[in-house]
């Protein structure tokens, strides 16, 4: 597999594989193991407590890796004014920004010197994300976990469209967890892959085993949509938490009633402490694709190779 793309230029890494910001679980030790695999690591910003930790996090990557990593926030949790200049001054290489409107820390971020990437799950989103000066669209679609677009698109068709309209590298996202599946998503002309789900079924990764233990047993339809009636949709595993989102989503839809079953105290009682019954943890569809919990280097090597199957089996094939 020839790993070169218009992404691995743009960030200077090996293979066009990123990770995604997996709020309270992309830390150092899985950033900096991703990255030394020869991908993107990031490390997610918003859900740590302050500019210090954050500070604190970026310097154990560097400790960890000498490969380029990424910090990600997410808009609207949180100010995220001081956790970026936090980052700025600290000269990461990529920040990402995921979840709403990027305009106003676009131009602090160019000014700096770091490459952007915006994720988004629509096109005018992602035409709106390259006009402010977006390095790198990311593009997610409805089979991916955490929040998600309201527009209920496919990863395939999004990413296929962000292709034809954008100019910048586009990255497919959301349901992905494969090597024949980076293979698929190249051939759309995608420059590369985001994986989330896939990255918390990994050693490295600080998720509780019981989350971890969760995705490798559950099923492709098995993953619930919550918070749509915020207007804010997200895909988690199933549980008895879950259930009670939905029942009360159903009966009484106002963020009032819901916030105590949908903060985030509630998603680190899941995801980081294991309390599946009173926790919601985010994921995938390709949580139905997930067997087993593999290191990030295993990881990467099974990637290689199966995209380098897939690419022998097409080889030679055409529409003749």
């Amino acid at each position: 597999m020839n790993p070169a793309t218009r992404l691995t230029a743009v960030l200077g890494i090996r293979y066009p594989v990123i990770q995604g910001g997996l709020a309270y679980l992309a830390r150092a030790g899985l950033a900096a193991a991703v990255s030394n695999a020869g991908g993107l690591g990031q490390i997610t910003a918003t859900t740590l407590e302050s500019p210090e930790a954050l500070a604190a996090e970026i310097a154990e990557v560097r400790r960890l890796t000498s490969e380029p990593f990424g910090v990600n926030f997410a808009i609207g949790h949180r100010p995220i004014d001081d956790l970026l200049d936090q980052a700025l001054d600290l000269k990461v290489p990529v920040v990402s920004l995921t979840g709403g409107n990027p305009a106003p820390y676009v131009d602090r971020i160019k000014a700096r010197g770091a490459r952007l990437m915006v994720l988004v799950a629509g096109v005018r989103a992602g035409l709106k994300a390259e006009s402010l000066g977006a390095d790198v669209v990311i593009g997610v679609g409805v089979e991916g976990g955490g929040h998600l677009g309201r527009d209920d698109i496919g990863t395939f068709v999004l990413t296929r469209r962000l292709v034809e309209v954008l100019r910048v590298p586009v990255v497919a996202s959301g349901g992905i967890g494969d090597g024949r599946q980076l293979v698929a998503a190249l051939a759309l002309g995608a420059a590369g892959i985001e994986m989330g789900t896939r990255f918390v079924a990994t050693q490295e990764c600080l998720a509780h085993e019981r989350y971890k233990a969760a995705l490798v047993n559950a099923e492709i339809h098995e993953t619930r949509v919550i918070e749509r009636s915020l207007g804010r949709p997200g895909r988690a595993l199933p549980s008895p938490h879950v259930d009670r989102i939905l029942a009360t989503e159903a009966e009484k839809p106002d963020f009032a009633a819901l916030y105590p079953l949908i903060s985030g105290e509630a998603n680190y009682r899941a995801a980081v402490n294991g309390d599946m019954e009173n926790g919601f943890a985010w994921a995938g569809q390709v949580a139905g694709l997930i067997h087993d919990i593999p290191s990030v280097a295993e990881l990467f090597d099974r990637l290689r190779q199966e995209a380098r199957q897939a690419q022998q089996e097409m080889c030679g094939w055409t529409m003749d």
